[in-house]
């Protein structure tokens, strides 16, 4: 992917109710407190996810210093977001759970169930990964996925995202996209039956294939040693036709509404895809050329284009973030080589950015 410097999962989009609490929980419980950018505003450039209307949403995007990638907490404000209509089950078209990095999940494990929160069956061990599921306070489900590395560590029981579990109807169609255009080349397995740690989720009593996949190139770019690796696993139903998980409803609305990559080389990734056959859908880098657009605090360019059966993949390329926001003190990416990763003391300054409980207007 030449001119293409992909640093790793920048974060995981969620559509929430009530944007205040759920940076509460997200903080107490997976530890995402760094605050990067917020902002409430129309999201004037998501019109064919939004029924061709601009929406105005309070969105904040937090990482955490553990390692892994973040969230992007999205909240409609002018209706009620909705649910799927249907109950989801797992091999349903979309993004079916996130992935979070866990240092011990045996002791992760007892210490949600001590906080009286929501487990879904046990610790198990997956292919030599220990490995359990959980929801959050709006029913979202996660996998906490056995990885000892940190960045730095901060004694939290989880890191940030550590990739998807996305349902697809045809997992070779799948695994061509992820591999083509994110990378994503390494087959870790490849597998067909009913399975022990799936029984616990809603449709994993069935036949399913599941492919899990990794990258063997490491990330590149400025924050590739904060981000890590990550892993994806398709979810193909055999016995039953799935349904899509944001079928009739707005992006944003309750649920996983995307996956986001940051990434180095917008005008070559959009070349990329648009040779793979999946061309931008969104596309701020043709509105804003050279310049950036502007986040609330931090700036930079975005696009969209759909995997093989519609679930949203972001890319970012970030130009500016805050480091001393009161201080007026901004990190210029733009001036930087490109694929240098930032040094850990630059990284480790996104500490002044660590925010309360409650997100502030």
């Amino acid at each position: 992917m030449n001119g293409i410097n992909i640093s790793g999962i920048q974060q995981i989009g969620i559509g929430v109710r009530n944007v205040h609490e759920a940076w509460g929980w997200y903080k107490k419980f997976f530890g995402i407190d760094i605050r990067i950018l917020e902002e409430s505003a129309p999201a004037e450039y998501m019109l064919p996810y939004t029924g061709g209307i601009p929406r105005n949403r309070h969105a904040a995007l937090a990482i955490t210093l553990q390692g892994g990638g973040g969230f992007e907490i999205w909240n409609h404000k002018d209706f009620e977001p909705k649910a799927a209509a249907f109950n989801i089950e797992v091999g349903d078209l979309g993004i079916y759970a996130a992935k979070i990095k866990c240092i011990d999940p045996e002791k992760a494990y007892k210490w949600f169930q001590s906080e009286g929160q929501d487990l879904v069956g046990h610790v198990l061990d997956v292919e030599g990964k220990k490995q359990f599921f959980m929801k959050d306070l709006y029913g979202n489900i996660f996998q906490l996925v056995e990885a000892k590395e940190c960045y730095i560590d901060q004694k939290k029981h989880t890191g940030g995202g550590h990739g998807a579990i996305i349902g697809c109807s045809n997992i070779e169609k799948s695994m061509a996209f992820y591999n083509a255009i994110l990378g994503y080349d390494t087959v870790i397995y490849d597998k067909t039956g009913v399975f022990d740690d799936f029984k616990v989720l809603p449709g994993g009593d069935k036949k399913l294939r599941r492919v899990l996949l990794g990258h063997s190139k490491e990330r590149s770019g400025p924050f590739s040693q904060l981000f890590d690796s990550s892993e994806i696993e398709l979810v193909q139903v055999l016995d039953r036709t799935p349904r899509k998980i944001f079928e009739n409803r707005f992006w944003g609305e309750l649920g996983f509404i995307h996956l986001c990559f940051d990434i180095q080389g917008m005008d070559e990734m959009r070349e990329l895809c648009k040779q793979k056959g999946f061309p931008f859908t969104v596309d701020t880098g043709q509105i804003f050329k050279d310049k950036s657009f502007d986040m609330g605090q931090a700036a930079g360019l975005f696009a969209y284009n759909e995997d093989p059966d519609g679930t949203l993949i972001e890319f970012v390329e970030t130009h500016k973030i805050p480091i001393l926001k009161k201080l007026g003190i901004y990190l210029n990416l733009k001036k930087r080589k490109p694929g240098e990763p930032l040094p850990k003391w630059m990284l480790s300054s996104l500490k002044y950015l660590k925010a309360k409980d409650i997100v502030e207007p």
